[in-house]
């Protein structure tokens, strides 16, 4: 079942139903049914001024040109203050990040405000823990991950860049923290978080990729860019025709990178920045690999909560088990199952059963009582034995 949403999403989710999808893909859907009234609750409260004219600086630069968000007084723009206002009151310690922003909007134009929260608290805390904190240090080990895994598969655009002195600092913070809201055509960008939410962070690393070498992947493409204006000039005008969303995401999926690789390099690189830079003290946090984690997560919920349910009745220790219904089975699968089926019940019928001799009496036949036969071996040992009937 898993593999077929991730196929799913890899295809796009339907426009019709993807304001059901996401808050069920990134666990926003579960959280806000455990936190009944907690974001009515934290809307009231009167926040941070700061914070709360920081935003309401901001949110007119969200998606100005959508329908949602021309008019102050209009349903994005409140909705969006709200939202915004709303996880700074239930995060005081990060507050706010104008990244945010683009999230906030984006996820209202698909869903309740209650539930665009309830998501950008997942995405924040459980996808891309650290990415938003003042201090943004999450994000500055992933552009050293990002440098690691391009000059791997991309060895002469990282080169490039090295040499004019590119820093991943001048383009990345836009890609990864806006999850591409402000740099790809919106089709892609809706295209994106589909396969974002469903397989995690990796999806941004592979998009990333793709692009630097849509852009800057051969020697002509490099012809141009002769400085750090010209190469960050070149990453954001990328040709359209390059961009068709199909052929787009179908490259994307095919860029080499998994969970795997980026656990792996995040490790080394950790190891590396805390030598260059003895202040990074930063620890990283588990990030959600997509849909399976939260779909785990859930089913280990509902068996704990069967277990407590046993254990009020019956006083007895039940250990919760997570059961996953198996895929249906084509037509061939069923034709294969009944043949297993049928020879295994005729593998049953030739099994002979040994006899039960206890409490039997034996007799002895063919010699006298007292007496026993010597047999003689093939190998030339010898054994007696007695010849018994039941």
């Amino acid at each position: 079942m898993l593999f077929q949403v991730k196929l799913q999403c890899r295809k796009g989710i339907p426009s019709s139903v993807r304001a059901r999808c996401w808050p069920l893909l990134c666990g926003g859907q579960a959280k806000m049914e455990r936190n009944p009234g907690k974001y009515q609750e934290l809307c009231e409260g009167p926040g941070d001024p700061q914070w709360v004219e920081t935003i309401t600086k901001d949110i007119h630069r969200q998606f100005p040109f959508h329908e949602m968000f021309l008019s102050p007084e209009g349903p994005g723009q409140q909705g969006l203050l709200q939202v915004m206002k709303a996880y700074t009151v239930y995060r005081p310690q990060e507050g706010y990040c104008q990244a945010q922003g683009p999230l906030g909007a984006l996820l209202l134009m698909h869903m309740l405000p209650e539930q665009a929260f309830w998501c950008l608290v997942q995405i924040c805390e459980h996808y891309l823990p650290g990415y938003y904190s003042p201090k943004m240090e999450a994000l500055l080990l992933d552009s050293e991950v990002f440098v690691a895994l391009l000059r791997r598969l991309c060895p002469k655009a990282c080169k490039h860049l090295q040499k004019h002195g590119v820093d991943p600092f001048l383009y990345l913070p836009e890609w990864f923290l806006c999850l591409f809201s402000r740099t790809l055509p919106f089709p892609i960008v809706l295209r994106i978080w589909d396969a974002f939410l469903s397989e995690g962070v990796k999806v941004l690393f592979r998009v990333g990729l793709l692009l630097i070498r849509l852009a800057l992947g051969s020697s002509e493409k490099l012809r141009g860019c002769v400085g750090v204006v010209e190469t960050l000039e070149k990453l954001r005008s990328i040709p359209a025709h390059l961009l068709q969303e199909d052929a787009f995401m179908a490259e994307v999926h095919d860029v080499p990178i998994s969970d795997r690789d980026l656990e792996r390099e995040c490790k080394a690189q950790l190891v590396k920045l805390r030598k260059t830079r003895p202040e990074f003290q930063y620890n990283p946090k588990h990030r959600l690999p997509g849909s399976k984690a939260i779909f785990d997560t859930h089913q280990l919920e509902e068996a704990t909560k069967d277990s407590e349910v046993n254990q009020s009745q019956t006083h007895t220790f039940y250990i919760p088990q997570i059961k996953v219904d198996p895929p249906p089975l084509s037509p061939k699968g069923h034709k294969q199952l009944e043949k297993a089926s049928e020879l295994q019940g005729r593998n049953k019928r030739q099994t002979r059963k040994k006899p039960d001799t206890r409490g039997k009496t034996f007799h002895v036949t063919g010699q006298p009582a007292g007496r026993r036969e010597e047999r003689v071996d093939p190998k030339g040992k010898s054994s007696f034995y007695l010849e018994t009937w039941f």
